[in-house]
């Protein structure tokens, strides 16, 4: 997003009050253009003009159609220069040939076919892409995916367990090395069927079937005698089956112990089994509240993370999930609608938030907000960014915070609304290029500055 050699322009591109001329101007430069591909508003049809004249239709106007005037998407269809006319349906058909995920209304405004005519396309990947998209296909439409000649299409069409697998069609899909992972992860097993797959020496099958929510406690016992046994030495099965609603405490305290020591001992599979395996049990969420409080004191954070995650716990359990050891935990049960403003206040002040979940504690009813210019002062970084969130922070702590040795610190004070010119002016000259950036995209920048910034660095 942001030009590394040129961030006042990049930033100047995506700044939601800069003028059409300025945004003109900069379409002239490839700076600029890269911040106009970004820009958040409608794209005036001069701008676009001056994208298409400077050779930029591709990224600048190919890609954002949803934001360009009917007549500019008319004008650019018919554009003589197929990279500029073409330049949607081209990015989408790279997408899908590196398999990155479109929306099924992008697939069919680039291909110029309906959905139900792309499913039955020529190639492959299409057909797969397809299958990814339309989540709510209809049943006949899956199961022409189901039955696709390629197994690219059929692996895709089973990948995330709906729409489901229709009864008839289970057997044929855990016959077929493509799909049988996918659909023994989801599908309600046989016992037979179940037994032919743990006979099979696919590890990622075995896996596959031992988190399988729909497992009967035989299936559970059978793949505890085969751990036992040696048939099988999988930490990510062990973390499996020991999250099982079927496994006795003392077998899940056992198998969790065996890959704790794997870890111990250096194996990165039981490291990835214990810290990167996002399996958690959430049948826990829908057992009796008697029985779901019985893993208030369980040892292993899963189990305390999905019981925090209901909201018709006692007093007495918040009370302790609000102390538990694991910050995770905390987190989860800081989001519960009767969550304490204390409790928010320390988790906060504490640990900062995690930005990339929604939404953000400091946003929850119960948050105490006049406490977040406070975090100011505190001694992480991570802390006093988030006091930012406090869209009337004082100018005197906006000021403290542009000093801040940490970059994200500082480009989050570029950002901020309530910033003085004298401060943002500033920071456009912060020797960080996304400072600068993020100062040049402030829409309080003053329209002098810009047009400053546009004699200064485009010539």
């Amino acid at each position: 997003m942001t030009h590394l050699h040129h961030p006042l322009l990049s930033g100047l591109g995506r700044n939601p009050a800069a003028p059409e001329d300025v945004l003109v101007r900069l379409a002239a430069h490839p700076a600029g253009r890269h911040g106009i591909a970004g820009h958040p508003g409608p794209l005036p049809d001069a701008v676009v003009e001056a994208l298409l004249a400077y050779g930029d239709g591709g990224v600048s106007v190919g890609r954002r159609r949803d934001r360009l005037s009917p007549a500019m998407r008319r004008r650019i269809a018919g554009h003589p220069d197929p990279a500029i006319r073409d330049a949607h349906a081209d990015f989408v058909r790279s997408m899908v040939d590196v398999e990155v995920p479109i929306g099924i209304d992008d697939l069919e405004e680039a291909y110029g076919r309906p959905r139900t005519a792309l499913v039955g396309a020529p190639s492959p990947l299409l057909r797969a892409a397809v299958a990814r998209a339309w989540r709510d296909r209809p049943l006949a439409v899956h199961v022409e995916l189901l039955a696709d000649p390629d197994p690219m299409v059929r692996a895709t069409a089973t990948g995330h367990g709906q729409p489901a697998v229709p009864p008839e069609w289970r057997d044929r899909c855990l016959a077929d090395p493509a799909t049988r992972a996918n659909v023994a992860r989801h599908t309600p097993l046989t016992w037979d069927q179940f037994v032919q797959l743990m006979r099979s020496e696919d590890e990622e099958v075995h896996q596959a079937v031992a988190e399988n929510p729909c497992l009967s406690s035989a299936m559970v016992a059978r793949i505890l005698e085969m751990d036992a046994a040696g048939e099988i030495d999988d930490p990510i099965v062990r973390v499996a089956v020991a999250q099982s609603r079927h496994t006795d405490p003392a077998t899940r305290d056992r198998l969790y112990a065996h890959v704790e020591a794997d870890r111990a001992s250096g194996s990165t599979r039981a490291d990835v089994a214990l810290s990167w395996y996002g399996i958690e049990p959430d049948w826990l969420r829908e057992a009796p509240l008697e029985e779901r409080l019985t893993y208030l004191d369980c040892p292993h954070t899963a189990f305390r993370n999905v019981l925090a995650s209901c909201h018709d716990l006692p007093d007495e359990a918040w009370r302790q999930l609000d102390n538990d050891p694991e910050l995770t935990v905390r987190r989860t049960a800081a989001r519960r609608p009767t969550a304490p403003p204390e409790v928010l206040e320390r988790l906060v002040r504490a640990h900062g938030e995690t930005f990339h979940i929604r939404p953000l504690l400091v946003d929850h009813p119960r948050f105490p907000r006049h406490t977040l210019r406070t975090l100011v002062d505190e001694p992480s970084a991570n802390v006093r960014y988030v006091a930012l969130q406090d869209p009337e922070l004082p100018v005197p702590a906006l000021e403290q915070l542009a000093a801040d040795a940490e970059p994200f610190v500082r480009r989050g004070v570029a950002g901020h609304p309530n910033i003085t010119s004298e401060l943002l002016t500033r920071l456009l000259s912060d020797p960080d290029p996304e400072v600068a950036d993020a100062a040049a995209a402030n829409p309080a920048l003053r329209p002098a500055e810009m047009y400053e910034i546009l004699a200064t660095h485009t010539g």
